[in-house]
């Protein structure tokens, strides 16, 4: 088992080497449990230098890739997910809507590329799409590649054929999650299996579309299997390129409303921890950064996050406002990729 070092004096610049990550970056064996395990251990200011030697092995430490994330299918999905505010199971307010209009799609991607966004991530709540709305969100994909923006969707499992049509029609990543540990998953779906998920992702990969994975926390699991999801993560091959960072956002009428919040440290040192055993990744900042203090953003920007979800909605709960995101981003002098 490799035993995390940190770097060898006090007085060593925060761009050099930190142990043996960029040769580790590149190495076939996967991350264990126990070795993750045993970064979320280490002291919190030495956890959090060596995510910011390895972030900026392989980023620029003052530079964050914006995305904006539009729900184009809302409410009505018949899956179980616990944290879900979208599932037709539970009575959250969120109502069963249609596919947006086209035009209402575009009008969208492009206010989003004028507050900055690159990439414009598109979610439909569906177990997985029948082959008539895949085409429409085919041609949703099309118009906004377009405009010049990179192209994201999360539509639930894909069939066989399906990950190639959206490769066509030019989308650039897909997003979906393995959500947690695989022994914590059955407390919080029992709808569809982690086999599922893991296969989804599969395709994706065949079809030469960039993966887009990651998880939440905050859903009552352990420590230990927090590390479990990042060890999953870093262990696909190869590590998704995007990896969002969710944390629980609890809304009235779901399972998980009412948990204890999770510790903001423990949130940061997800963070470090995906950064680390995922040097060449996006790390994002996604659900849950609205009830986030600024402070804790900004340890999570040190501890190699590098992407955020940018506007005023995230699917169906809040996002920071564009300007609010500005502001902290000068504060902070990180500057848009």
């Amino acid at each position: 088992m490799r035993i995390p070092t940190l770097a060898r004096s006090h007085n060593e610049p925060a761009a050099s080497p930190v142990h043996s990550d960029s040769a580790r970056s590149v190495s076939p064996d996967a991350w264990t449990r126990a070795e993750v395990l045993a970064l979320f251990d280490l002291p919190f200011n030495d956890l959090l230098y060596r995510a910011q030697g390895v972030h900026r092995q392989h980023h620029d430490a003052n530079r964050v890739q914006l995305s904006t994330l539009l729900s184009i299918k809302t409410g009505g999905c018949p899956e179980d997910c616990a944290y879900c505010p979208q599932s037709a199971r539970y009575r959250t307010g969120v109502e069963n809507e249609p596919l947006l209009p086209l035009e209402d799609v575009l009008a969208a991607a492009k206010a989003a590329k004028a507050n900055g966004a690159t990439r414009f991530c598109m979610g439909a709540a569906w177990r997985g799409p029948k082959q008539k709305d895949l085409e429409q969100v085919a041609e949703r994909v099309s118009a906004v590649k377009a405009l010049g923006l990179e192209t994201c969707a999360t539509l639930g499992l894909l069939r066989e054929g399906q990950a190639e049509l959206l490769k066509t029609a030019g989308l650039d990543y897909y997003n979906h999650n393995l959500d947690t540990a695989p022994e914590f998953y059955g407390e919080v779906i029992s709808t569809r299996e982690y086999g599922d998920r893991l296969e989804t992702l599969e395709r994706v990969r065949r079809a030469g579309i960039k993966v887009c994975c990651g998880g939440i926390v905050g859903m009552g699991e352990s420590r230990a299997q927090r590390a479990g999801l990042i060890a999953q993560l870093a262990s696909l091959s190869p590590p998704p390129e995007s990896v969002p960072i969710n944390d629980l956002v609890q809304v009235e009428g779901t399972p998980l409303h009412g948990l204890p919040k999770l510790d903001w440290s423990e949130f940061v040192r997800t963070v470090a921890c995906a950064r680390i055993t995922m040097p060449a990744s996006f790390v994002r900042l996604s659900a849950g950064r609205a009830e986030m203090p600024e402070s804790v953003q900004a340890l999570c920007f040190l501890a190699g996050a590098n992407s955020i979800f940018y506007g005023d909605k995230l699917l169906t709960t809040g996002n920071p406002e564009a300007a609010r995101d500005r502001a902290l981003l000068d504060k902070l002098g990180i500057h848009p990729l």
